[in-house]
């Protein structure tokens, strides 16, 4: 057994709920310069948006895009909204993956054999449900994450301003900007990641291949970053695209999309999906993994509180 052995009685939804939140702000401090590259490399050809990537930095790669930010606006450029990152997933993730389960037992009516029509409504739902607590710190996240340093033309100072410039340049909406988006997208990542997670891990489990620890972890998590981005990114890309767009550039997401499609050809659609691919696959693997090891930590603390001396 490697990491935390698995204890009797299985975590509580307030384990879950703590434990996805915490295991997810970690994978995000590990994998966040990834994403903030794929964030640059989605709006690279845009015409105009509130927040632009320096005049004439022409990223191409992920390697490349990470070291031209370092090189052009310094190696703290890369971790741009980080803390709105983090805040997002402490609510985000927190909903979503935490409960899950849950939502999954509700729709199942307690049963342990769950249909994979089931697990895709449960996915379907707490993604749902999670955009609507945290789309204000996503719609920050991202435009930190497109604003350059160089030159001076840095448009929010702290997460803070964000907010409030935001809030008063655009109105209380433009905090929730690309939500609709961003529901479609994150129903679509909840189904691809949770479920495939689910599926990869109950297969390796029930033909005896894996036990239930760290190796089983990390293979169900890498299967399921990559079934994930392959499935998600157009959606992706049309989310950063349009919420990262000034005000009336797009009329609806619909039009966002339909403006790549005309403009850019349908290989916009999977613009920076190598970083997408790297982030979501090193990000699956911190997150499970961390997750489960979470969980087993704190169902353990749990009961040797309770077991008398």
């Amino acid at each position: 057994m490697v990491g935390f052995k698995a204890t009797d009685i299985p975590p509580t939804a307030t384990v879950k709920f703590l434990g996805a939140g915490t295991a997810a702000c970690i994978a995000d401090l590990i994998t966040f310069p990834l994403d903030t590259a794929k964030v640059r490399l989605q709006i690279q050809g845009e015409s105009q948006g509130p927040v632009r990537a320096t005049a004439g930095a022409q990223y191409r790669g992920v390697l490349g895009t990470i070291l031209t930010m370092v090189r052009t606006e310094g190696p703290r450029s890369l971790y741009n909204g980080l803390v709105a990152g983090l805040q997002r997933q402490m609510s985000f993730a927190s909903v979503r993956i935490g409960l899950y389960d849950s939502v999954k037992q509700f729709y199942t009516k307690g049963s342990e054999h769950a249909s994979i029509g089931s697990r895709l409504l449960a996915g379907s739902t707490t993604g749902a449900l999670a955009v609507a607590v945290a789309q204000p710190t996503d719609v920050v996240k991202v435009r930190f994450q497109a604003q350059a340093r160089a030159g001076g033309g840095r448009r929010y100072q702290s997460t803070v301003d964000a907010y409030k410039t935001i809030a008063r340049e655009e109105g209380f909406g433009g905090l929730w900007k690309g939500t609709s988006p961003n529901v479609a997208r994150n129903a679509i990542v909840n189904c691809a990641e949770l479920v495939t997670y689910d599926l990869i891990k109950d297969a390796l489990l029930k033909a005896n291949l894996m036990t239930d620890d760290l190796p089983c972890h990390f293979t169900s998590a890498f299967g399921a970053g990559f079934c994930t981005t392959v499935i998600a990114s157009p959606v992706d890309v049309v989310k950063t695209r349009y919420m990262n767009s000034a005000l009336g550039q797009y009329s609806s997401a619909g039009h966002c999309a339909l403006t790549m499609l005309q403009k850019e050809g349908p290989r916009a659609f999977y613009k920076g999906f190598m970083p997408s691919f790297l982030r979501l696959g090193s990000w699956n693997v911190v997150m499970f993994v961390t997750y489960e090891q979470l969980k087993r930590a704190l169902m353990a603390a749990c009961t040797s509180r309770e077991a008398p001396f």
